[in-house]
């Protein structure tokens, strides 16, 4: 048997787990030193009042998961006699995946019959969560665990994202965009341009005033990036800005037509810690990315 799992971070909520029989790490975050584990201490994520929380002036901070919870999560499949194939956020954003990579090796020495694929979506929030929904369908149909690690060889650069956030402090807190420092000037209205890069990484890759300019950048970028876009899901994503993401929904209606498959999805509280409220993206198959 194969025991599949993909973590919060991904963006996705129990209910899609359930569609394609992932099993949920839940990632942590932290506020006011109480540590939070999404689907886990809770069972609907309450998004709005999380990022108002944030409006507020809550700064969540986010911490690795430790051995003892990978253990847990991972040895009662093996002792099963399964076998486990993740999906998962990007190893190139957190210490999480040394932590795993040192817990998996222990546990296939102890279990040497066992296998344990994983499968780095390279991304994070909505493009995780296009990436591990995409490679549900195909295990759904048959696909097995070592033909999902091949598809993922080529596909996941396949999938891109690009996203703006509205508040700065957020990611300067944080750290984890690179070249973003040039764009902390201060300047009102100024919105960074970011992406997931090939290693996995935030980049900004410029700046926008003024949300509808930024919004229409995104666009843009889909048009020069996109690729078969209306054969695969197209993710808007935002943190508690619904009707931001549907402003940004027309936008790409009107420029690539009605039938263009959009489903809109709320980014999780621990990376939500970092991005802040009302900020926008889009995740899209692509070229390259």
């Amino acid at each position: 048997m194969l025991t599949r799992f993909t973590d919060t971070d991904t963006d996705i909520w129990p209910n899609v787990a359930a569609e394609y029989g992932y099993k949920l790490i839940s990632m942590p975050y932290s506020v006011d030193g109480k540590t939070i584990y999404p689907f886990v201490d809770y069972d609907v994520y309450d998004y709005h009042s999380f990022y108002d929380s944030l409006r507020a002036g809550a700064l969540p901070t986010t911490s690795a998961l430790g051995e003892e919870e990978y253990y847990r999560y991972f040895e009662p499949e093996f002792a099963a006699g399964n076998d486990i194939l993740y999906a998962h956020f990007s190893s190139a954003m957190t210490v999480s995946f040394d932590v795993m990579d040192k817990v998996v090796a222990d546990l296939l020495h102890k279990y040497p019959e066992r296998k344990f694929y994983s499968i780095d979506t390279k991304g994070i929030t909505i493009l995780s969560y296009l990436i591990v929904r995409e490679l549900g369908d195909r295990l759904n149909s048959g696909m097995t665990a070592e033909e999902a690690v091949e598809w993922a060889k080529t596909e996941v650069d396949h999938y891109a994202q690009y996203f703006f956030a509205d508040d700065l402090k957020f990611f300067r807190r944080s750290g984890r965009v690179s070249g973003l420092a040039a764009t902390m000037g201060g300047l009102i209205g100024l919105r960074p341009v970011i992406h997931m890069s090939r290693e996995g990484k935030m980049e900004s890759i410029g700046t926008v005033k003024g949300r509808i300019q930024v919004m229409e950048k995104l666009v843009s970028y889909v048009e020069d990036m996109g690729d078969d876009i209306k054969n695969h899901r197209f993710i808007v994503g935002h943190t508690d800005a619904p009707e931001l993401a549907q402003q940004m929904a027309d936008m790409l209606h009107a420029r690539f037509g009605d039938d263009l498959q959009i489903e809109f999805v709320c980014t999780n509280p621990t990376a939500g810690a970092h991005c802040g409220p009302n900020g926008v993206g889009v995740a899209f198959h692509s070229k390259r990315r």
